[in-house]
């Protein structure tokens, strides 16, 4: 009788490891024929076969996955996956993971670890810059014709001297700081713990750290703790004058708030990577000349996407190894 089983499962090399990818993620996408030199890469989304299907046919060979930030890794992938041993994940954060099945199964989590701290901290400022100096939009008012019929365009706002508040002051929230301080600013954050590695003043209450700032910089993870962490009360005590960036995860602030705010003129500006529904952008934000937007790309370069190849190179290597893993979140 004619096996049923897919053809990708009898071509598979015997000398490489397995690693089962649902959705390609980009580092990936790029870098396919490196990665596919050192394992051999379960496509999903290449399978004619549904999903349920095809991890059903491969639960008992499949000890590594390699995701990104997009792709949900829910308990029902898992109970799909009993062998399952380590998940690389492409993306920084990890609120895409079920953490507390991962932890429940001993499952072993690797993540982008600092790889896209300076990019994503040039970003921030990129943002903050454009936002107070109104570059995006005087370039809409150059290029639309408008400097010779409008005469000169509006006056902006200085970085230097202000006031700059970073809500979660990892490896990400550090190097923000570290560049707003040349700037000028003058530092002050909020993050689980006060860290005893800096002197910047630290608020346990993200109200009284919005009160006492001109701007935020959102760069903390996406937890059930920090969904919607700012809100209404928070943007209220950031005021008028203030402006927020956010190159955290979307679902941080609470966006209708946040969209009421700008459009009512309660808050100054916005520059924005993330959003809470992506990649669907509230209509109101794009029609607002003081908020500026990007579509989620602050940790994407060309030097970050090599340094990334080889940490997921790395870890994949690591674990078939038996090697400790390069950069572990959870360990078993």
């Amino acid at each position: 009788m004619a096996s049923e089983e897919p053809p990708q499962l009898k071509q598979v090399p015997s000398e490489l490891p397995k690693v089962l990818v649902l959705r390609p993620p980009s580092v990936f996408t790029a870098y396919q024929k490196q990665f596919s030199q050192k394992f051999h890469f379960l496509k999903a989304w290449e399978s004619p076969i549904p999903t349920d299907q095809f991890l059903t046919i491969y639960a008992s060979s499949v000890q590594a996955m390699l995701c990104s930030g997009g792709t949900p890794i829910t308990s029902d992938v898992l109970r799909h996956l009993p062998s399952l041993r380590v998940i690389v994940t492409t993306s920084a954060g990890l609120n895409h993971i079920d953490l507390s099945e991962c932890r429940r199964r001993g499952i072993c989590i690797a993540n982008a670890g600092t790889v896209f701290s300076e990019d994503v901290a040039d970003m921030a400022v990129g943002l903050l810059l454009d936002v107070l100096r109104r570059i995006t939009a005087a370039d809409r008012y150059v290029r639309g014709g408008l400097w010779p019929i409008k005469g000169d365009y509006p006056l902006a706002s200085k970085l230097g001297d202000k006031r700059v508040g970073i809500v979660g002051l990892g490896s990400i929230g550090l190097e923000v700081a570290r560049r707003l301080e040349a700037f000028g600013c003058t530092i002050s954050y909020n993050s689980r713990k006060k860290k005893s590695s800096v002197s910047f003043p630290f608020y346990l209450n993200v109200c009284e750290l919005a009160a006492n700032s001109d701007i935020l910089v959102i760069c903390c993870a996406l937890t059930d703790q920090t969904r919607h962490m700012i809100n209404k009360e928070v943007l209220s005590a950031l005021g008028e004058q203030g402006v927020i960036v956010n190159i955290g995860r979307g679902a941080v602030i609470d966006e209708n708030e946040l969209v009421h705010f700008l459009v009512q003129g309660k808050i100054a500006g916005a520059g924005l990577d993330v959003f809470e529904n992506e990649p669907k952008v509230p209509t109101e934000l794009v029609a607002l000349n003081n908020v500026v937007l990007s579509p989620h790309r602050a940790v994407f370069t060309e030097e970050s996407f090599l340094d990334l190849y080889e940490l997921m190179s790395g870890n994949l290597e690591a674990f078939f190894s038996n090697k400790p893993l390069l950069s572990p979140i959870m360990d078993e």
